[in-house]
């Protein structure tokens, strides 16, 4: 793979867990990458971590759901890096429960979150890419796409992101722009461990290979869609789940 050298990434959610690996990943591959939170600590904190392992960064902290926010999270790569050639897509929430229970609340901030901001920075992000006739776009999908008790909210924002991967492929892909999207399963992240290790245990048993990911692993599979050589790849969804996805175990 020829990697990344010189070309500049936007990675939302990028303040822990999945995004901060996925961001680190691409500055191995030779990228400069701008780190997006809503959280100004963690975005500044994983900005001075990957300066001081000698990478080239630049933090924009801000609700990327916001369409002006989102829109200036391209500006800022632009003006800090000259371009965009990248967008990861990763930012994301979680509020599960079961449908009886759900507020209208917890719905519409899931889908907002998850689901609207990858909208917003794709539209924004498609108008630099067009005009230089490249450009790479990796979303994070879910497993949980597929269906999963208690997560309507989730699931239906990570259909819709599996459906918007789809679509921009098909409008975006004349301009050599590739849109494509990683499933990520289980993950080791700071929201699985907050949860019993009981859970843990028997979360783990439900995957084929007997184990949860690392972040690391879903990192590597948004740097194959986002190199240089991932050119004739577009509309295609990754599943790094450990067999997961295949059905029931």
């Amino acid at each position: 793979m020829k990697g990344m050298q010189q070309r500049v990434a936007l990675v939302t959610g990028s303040g822990q867990g999945i995004g901060a690996a996925i961001a680190r990943r691409l500055c191995q591959a030779g990228a400069k990458v701008v780190l997006n939170d809503v959280a100004a600590e963690r975005a500044q904190e994983i900005e001075q971590t990957l300066r001081q392992e000698g990478f080239t960064v630049s933090a924009f902290v801000g609700d990327i759901s916001q369409a002006e926010v989102a829109d200036a999270a391209v500006e800022h790569a632009v003006k800090t890096f000259g371009t965009l050639d990248i967008l990861v897509n990763n930012a994301g929430i979680a509020r599960d429960a079961y449908l009886t229970k759900m507020t209208d609340e917890m719905f519409d901030d899931v889908i907002r979150v998850n689901l609207k901001s990858a909208f917003l920075l794709a539209r924004a992000a498609t108008r630099v890419m067009i005009e230089k006739q490249y450009g790479r776009i990796v979303n994070i999908a879910s497993r949980a796409w597929l269906g999963g008790a208690g997560q309507v909210n989730y699931s239906a924002s990570k259909g819709g992101i599996v459906s918007l991967t789809r679509t921009l492929a098909l409008e975006s892909g004349r301009y050599q722009i590739t849109t494509n999207a990683v499933a990520p399963g289980l993950i080791d992240t700071p929201l699985y461990r907050a949860l019993k290790p009981e859970h843990q245990e028997r979360m783990a048993k439900t995957v084929p290979v007997q184990r949860v990911g690392r972040p690391e692993e879903v990192a590597d599979a948004v740097a194959f869609f986002a190199d240089d050589d991932s050119g004739y790849i577009n509309g295609q969804v990754i599943y790094v789940c450990g067999g997961r996805s295949v059905g029931a175990y």
